[in-house]
């Protein structure tokens, strides 16, 4: 008998990969949040659209208030969330999760304790997630890295879950490229390093990410977050480990923040790209920006360590998700103001 798979959490990134899952044969139920979402997945399945092709795949979908009604259990659970709805998202599937079930986590952020406080370290399996996709119109995915071009990393955080990346390997291998981490931790910093430096600071210019990296000064601004991401997770103890396919690490650390920018901007987005920060701001939705940047910030000030472009990257975010400003070209003057306060 094949694994019941359920995808928690089916927008852009969720919904994308769930229907190469579903295309693929495999037993999948989408849950979401989006009551209109599901409705459109249900009466026209879900709508990919791709570089090269449109396909409309038909799926299982339920809405998330109808979690409570199933009776099958899960052997495979991918969290799609945002990383801030972790904690919640796994304790609402932890009753319908085999007992030997493993859960996913393909978000931003460092939601692997989150996911482990909820279902058990020997449960949790962590991942690395580069793709690029966009929803605003419910049962429709725009995805922009087709499963040939998207990539994932996967690895246990516990000795009794080792070796069981395989499994997941081998179902989400029908989505994109998947490697196995022997430091999955360490590998979600290092995505974590190349989100603090493109994902807010790209938003807040209110423009897409290869437009964004133009604007004089910037590049320099993306540059100086990811630097001081890198050192936060090193001195957390992390190590600078190769991820989105790279095959060593040959490079000091903040110039290897710089490298893994470059791959972002060269292998996994389009001229059009909107990050997911923007897309959320586009939809009125608060970012993941305290997961993202607001944790080097805080991390770092445990530590005693200096992380300015961090915190003001957070600081400019949050009064744009206050609604005291807009996010806007203009906005590189905060950014890269001596006195944010002042600015």
């Amino acid at each position: 008998m094949g694994k019941k798979i359920a995808v928690l959490g089916t927008g852009a990134n969720g919904a994308g990969i769930g229907a190469d899952l579903a295309r693929a044969g495999l037993d999948v139920l989408f849950i979401e949040q989006w009551p209109a979402h599901v409705e459109a997945m249900r009466a026209d399945g879900i709508r990919v659209v791709m570089p090269e092709e449109t396909v409309v795949t038909p799926v299982r979908a339920i809405h998330l208030c109808e979690v409570a009604t199933l009776r099958e259990k899960f052997d495979l659970v991918f969290v799609v969330l945002k990383a801030y709805d972790t904690r919640w998202g796994c304790e609402l599937i932890k009753s319908v999760l085999a007992d030997d079930g493993l859960v996913v986590g393909l978000q931003n952020g460092m939601s692997i304790d989150d996911i482990a406080a909820a279902v058990g370290p020997e449960r949790t399996i962590g991942a690395v997630i580069e793709m690029a996709s966009n929803m605003f119109d419910p049962g429709t995915v725009v995805r922009e890295t087709p499963p040939s071009a998207s990539w994932f990393t996967v690895g246990a955080i516990h000795p009794d879950a080792a070796g069981r990346e395989a499994e997941v390997t081998e179902v989400l291998s029908h989505a994109g490229t998947v490697e196995v981490s022997d430091d999955i931790r360490s590998s979600k910093w290092m995505k974590l390093v190349a989100n603090a430096a493109e994902l807010v600071p790209s938003a807040i210019l209110n423009l897409p990410l290869a437009e964004a990296v133009e604007v004089p000064g910037m590049r320099e601004f993306m540059d100086r977050n990811g630097a001081e991401a890198i050192e936060t997770a090193i001195a957390l103890g992390n190590r600078p480990v190769p991820i989105f396919g790279l095959t060593e690490v040959s490079l000091p650390p903040a110039e290897y923040a710089a490298q893994l920018l470059d791959i972002v901007l060269e292998k996994f987005s389009t001229p059009s790209t909107r990050t997911t920060v923007l897309q959320d701001w586009l939809k009125g939705r608060r970012s993941e920006v305290h997961e993202i940047n607001g944790l080097v910030a805080r991390e770092a000030k445990r530590l005693g360590l200096e992380a300015p472009a961090n915190a003001r990257t957070v600081e400019v975010a949050r009064r744009i998700e206050a609604g005291e400003i807009e996010a806007r070209p203009d906005n590189i003057s905060l950014l890269l103001a001596e006195d944010l306060a002042r600015a």
